[in-house]
Formats: C-alpha cells, sequence, structure tokens
C-alpha cells in the first residue's frame, strides 16, 4: 500500500482510476469513426513516418509490462511445474509467443472466459482475506494516518496503469459499428475499465494491508486462500496473466510493423514475418524479465510512473487534434502516404512532445533520480507538465490550420456530425 492505511488507499486508487481512464475513454472513442489503430491515427499529428517515435515509445512501454507479468507468474510457474526461477520465466514467454502467434480470435476467446472465472475468484479472495480480518485501524480517515507525497504516488500509479490502454484502445473500438455515438463509446469504455482496474486494484490493497505479498508473488498470495484447490486456483491465475501478456505482446507485433508500414504504405505481414517479429519481442521480454527479477518492486514502480513522462505528452496532443484542432475529420489513406497531406515528419509536433519530456525531467520522481522539485513538493507530480505543456503548445501552433475538407469529403471513413 505504499505506505498509507487502506482507507487513503482506496481513495488514491479510486482517484487515479477516475482520471486515467478519461483519457484512456477519448482514445477509445476514436475507433468506430476511423477504422484504424489508434496510433496509425496519430500520423495525422507526427507525420507518417514521424509517428515512429510515439510508436517505438510504446512497444518499449508494452516489452517492459510484458515483462514485469513474466516475473509476477515466476512463482506460479513454479507452484505448477518444477523448475527453476529463470526457466519458469521462460517458460511463460513461451507460452505468450506460442498463443499470440496462434492469433487474434484465441486472444479474445480466452479472455471471454476468463473474466467470468477470474471475477469468481476474486470475489471469494477478498471474501476470505475479510473474513480473517485485518489489522485494527486500517480504515481510518484522519490528517495523522494521510501523507501527501504518498497519496500522490498511489493516485499516479493508478491513473497510469488505465492510461496505458490508450496506445491500443481504438485498435478495438475501431470495431464497433460507425454510426454509434461518440458519447456511447467513450461512456461503455470508461465504465468498462474503471470498475474492472479498480476492483483488482483493491483486492490487492486488501490483501496487502492483511500483509500477504501482492507486489512479487499475487499468484501464490491468492491460490494460498484456496485450501485444497490451490493447484486449480494457479492454472486460472497463470491464464488470466497469460491472455493480458499475450495482448501485450500482440499489440508490440503490431506497432512494430506499424512503425515501418509507414514507409511503405499498407502492407499485408507474412506468417514468417509475424512470428520473427514475435519471438524477437518475446526474447527481448525474457531477458528483461529475468534480469529484473530480485529487483521488481523497483522496476514495477519505475515503468509505471514512466509510462507518465512518454504517454501523457502523446495523448495531450492527440486528443487535443482530435477534438479541438480537426474535430475528428480526417483522411484515413493519407495516413497511409508518405505523399499526403499529413507529410513525412512534422518536426513541430516532435519539438513539442521533445519538450514535454524534457520539462517533466525537475518533476521525475525514480528510484535512480529524484528531480529538484519533486525533492521541494516531496512527490512526483511530472503529470501536470506532461499533460499542459503539450496540449497548450499543440493547440496554439494549429488552431489556424486549415482542414482539406475536399479530401475529407470524399474519404469513407470521414468524421460523421450527428
Amino acid at each position: 500500500m505504499a505506505g498509507l492505511n487502506l482507507g487513503w488507499t482506496f481513495i488514491g486508487l479510486i482517484l487515479g482510476n477516475l482520471i486515467g481512464s478519461i483519457f484512456m475513454a477519448a482514445h477509445s472513442a476514436q475507433g468506430p469513426h476511423l477504422g484504424i489503430p489508434q496510433m496509425i491515427q496519430s500520423r495525422a499529428q507526427f507525420g507518417v513516418l514521424g509517428a515512429g517515435v510515439p510508436l517505438a515509445i510504446v512497444v518499449l512501454a508494452y516489452i517492459l509490462f510484458t515483462a514485469a507479468n513474466g516475473v509476477v507468474m515466476r512463482d506460479s510457474i513454479k507452484a505448477v511445474v518444477p523448475v527453476s526461477d529463470n526457466n519458469a520465466i521462460i517458460l511463460f514467454g513461451v507460452l505468450t509467443l506460442i498463443v499470440g502467434f496462434i492469433g487474434y480470435e484465441l486472444i479474445h476467446k480466452i479472455g471471454a472466459y476468463m473474466s467470468a472465472v477470474s471475477f469468481v475468484i476474486f470475489a471469494i479472495a477478498a471474501y476470505v482475506v475479510l473474513q480473517k480480518g485485518l489489522p485494527a485501524g486500517v480504515w481510518v480517515l484522519s490528517a495523522t494516518t494521510f501523507k501527501f507525497a504518498t497519496f500522490c504516488l498511489v493516485v499516479t500509479q493508478a491513473a497510469s496503469w488505465t492510461l496505458g490502454a490508450g496506445p491500443y484502445v481504438a485498435d478495438y473500438s475501431r470495431y464497433l459499428p460507425s454510426n454509434i455515438s461518440t458519447k456511447e463509446t467513450f461512456w461503455y469504455s470508461y465504465l468498462g475499465i474503471v470498475v474492472g482496474s479498480t476492483v483488482v486494484m483493491l483486492l490487492g490493497a486488501i490483501m496487502a494491508a492483511a500483509a500477504m505479498d501482492v507486489i512479487t508473488d499475487p499468484g501464490s498470495a491468492i491460490a494460498k486462500l484456496f485450501p485444497g484447490h490451490k493447484q486449480i486456483a494457479y492454472y486460472v491465475i497463470i491464464l488470466g496473466v497469460l491472455e493480458w501478456n499475450v495482448m501485450n505482446l500482440y499489440s508490440s507485433y503490431m506497432s512494430t510493423t506499424t512503425i515501418f508500414t509507414g514507409f511503405k504504405g499498407a502492407q499485408q505481414i507474412g506468417m514468417l514475418t509475424k512470428f520473427i517479429i514475435m519471438a524477437i519481442v518475446a526474447a527481448i521480454v525474457t531477458w528483461i524479465a529475468i534480469a529484473a527479477q530480485y529487483n521488481f518492486g523497483a522496476y514495477f514502480s519505475d515503468i509505471l510512473i514512466g509510462q507518465v513522462y512518454v504517454l501523457v505528452p502523446w495523448s495531450a496532443i492527440n486528443l487535443v487534434d482530435y477534438y479541438l484542432i480537426r474535430k475528428g475529420r480526417y483522411s484515413v489513406p493519407a495516413m497511409y502516404d508518405v505523399n499526403s497531406i499529413y507529410g513525412k515528419v512534422n518536426w513541430n509536433t516532435l519539438a513539442i512532445y521533445a519538450i514535454a519530456v524534457v520539462a517533466q525531467i525537475p518533476f521525475m520522481e525514480l528510484s535512480f533520480y529524484k528531480g529538484p522539485i519533486d525533492h521541494i513538493v516531496g512527490t512526483d507530480i511530472s503529470w501536470l507538465p506532461a499533460l499542459v505543456i503539450p496540449g497548450v503548445l499543440y493547440y496554439l501552433v494549429n488552431r489556424n490550420k486549415q482542414l482539406h475538407l475536399d479530401v475529407f469529403e470524399s474519404n469513407q471513413f470521414a468524421y460523421e456530425n450527428r
């Protein structure tokens, strides 16, 4: 619980999820009207080739989170298969690669079943923990139990988790009917992730309050609540995290190929190329997981906070462009053409993005670095400049941009005013 009591932790987690999910849902609402993956839409802001910069950063984020899942599942794998620490991580990586390569439909079939089964497991786990009782005073909300810096950290980390879905949420919402309203897409996406992520985080906080190890070995912490059925619980937990890991690997593959299709336009990716890309990513992920496994607390905290530094500026630019500058009017074919109205590289946008990242340095707090403003304030508030600076600069630079309506009107994916 990062030093807070359970009451303040609950408030921080709920607040963080409510805040971070706003950005995620705003990205999701773009999907049905454009019908393309989220990061391809970023070509309208960064240029067809320039969008490779945020894409590369997104791929790195996927890789780091996929590695984190490998570490988290290490001991659960060992509980069902007698292998060493390293081999458990390797085995989980191989499983992720196999399921990810087999394909998209299998991923979602697993997800549909695991959502229901996981809900039952987590509900029973919460009931068992609460029945055993928690230490006295963990729910007390008072000035003496409140720590401002720690509370802000909890809010930021929770918001970062939901914000992390922003770069790929439209990859899935784009399959919705094009005539669905922006409001409907936003609220279904918003409530879905708020409820799902908040419930799991609150369960983790309850288990942490009960002195259970939910950071480095959450699988064992939950499985031990089911005496006589631990093996079944382990399998459910492993499959649940495997499904999430496969989504990360698949998104890494999609983002990587999107970088290269910027040079040659839309093209088919062969199965061999798909396997090679996924295998390389899986190998990198496994190597990172093995290297980070014995210092996981600092590693996981750093990637949650580090994600804010690079994704919030991208999100601010993307949302300002979609909702305030172009108001949803884009030429989808032009996003696949380096000679289109969006150009090869939008240097102004890349400069704004770079300024936003650099401006956060004094505010940063990582395991290996603390900025001067962080020392003064006592906590990392980098999300403020990360959000405000790129959003304002992008709007000021582009507010007088003339929209090529003749192109948009002939585009079957153009935005429809409702």
